[in-house]
């Protein structure tokens, strides 16, 4: 009765120093292709092209003052205190003392010319520059959670992960969620961001208004992030078996 029991507790002993502790293969990016790691395809970067809802802000300068004046009235240096437009549910956006313009669907460098060659029907020489006030993205889940600009044109997952705090060791690196607005509705984008081959992937650029779901592995509970806690448990396990191996000798 003895050595079953010992063999038992030896064997789940075992068990947990398998399965108890995180690992580089379980949590590391980058990592080289192997077996049990997808590998992606590249895909071209593809600008953000303006939706329903966006808004942006810009300015217009020009030779003549007071021109100037009038259309950057309410400007300023930071794009959060500029006066912003929205894009209205018909793609159009009504701008000072010109007629609405449409521009859903653009990419904001062709708005940027489309709105500059409407200014310079009223002033000939108007220089417009734009900008997307609303360039955030969004982060939940089993990782440092918020709200975060998109500060640069190419904003990469990993970037955009560390904006965020990164992953949590509990957080499941198999199964990163990205939602995205598209023309036909919003798209749900599953990947597993371990491999190397992320790079250049369709996963790889963050877009403004993503949201970025990152769960919690269910087996996170059983685990332990280090050797002090994995020691812990190890101590733990032999002293409550060994608990039950006294009781049942003393029982017998």
């Amino acid at each position: 009765m003895f050595s079953r029991y010992k063999i038992t507790a030896i064997f789940i002993l075992f068990t947990l120093l398998l399965s108890s502790c995180y690992n580089l293969r379980n949590t590391a990016y980058l990592q080289e292709q192997r077996i049990s790691l997808p590998e992606y395809e590249k895909g071209a970067f593809v600008d953000y092209r303006l939706r329903v809802n966006d808004e942006i802000v810009f300015r217009v300068t020009t030779i003549d003052p007071e021109i100037s004046a009038i259309y950057s009235a309410g400007g300023g240096v930071n794009v959060n205190n500029m006066i912003s437009y929205r894009i209205e549910s018909d793609g159009t956006v009504d701008l000072p003392f010109i007629p609405k313009i449409h521009l859903e669907g653009l990419t904001l460098k062709e708005a940027t010319e489309v709105v500059e060659k409407r200014f310079r029907e009223v002033v000939s020489d108007a220089t417009v520059r734009m900008a997307l006030r609303n360039r955030n993205f969004t982060v939940i889940g089993d990782v440092g959670t918020g709200v975060f600009p998109v500060y640069r044109e190419r904003l990469t997952i990993y970037q955009a992960l560390a904006l965020a705090g990164d992953l949590h060791q509990s957080g499941d690196r198999k199964h990163i969620k990205i939602l995205r607005e598209t023309d036909d509705g919003i798209i749900t984008l599953e990947f597993d961001i371990r491999p190397r081959s992320v790079i250049e992937s369709e996963f790889y650029y963050i877009y403004p208004n993503d949201i970025i779901y990152v769960r919690k592995l269910p087996a996170s509970f059983y685990k332990v992030g280090s050797y002090t806690g994995l020691l812990t448990l190890i101590n733990s396990t032999v002293t409550f078996f060994n608990t039950i191996l006294i009781y049942t000798q003393i029982r017998n």
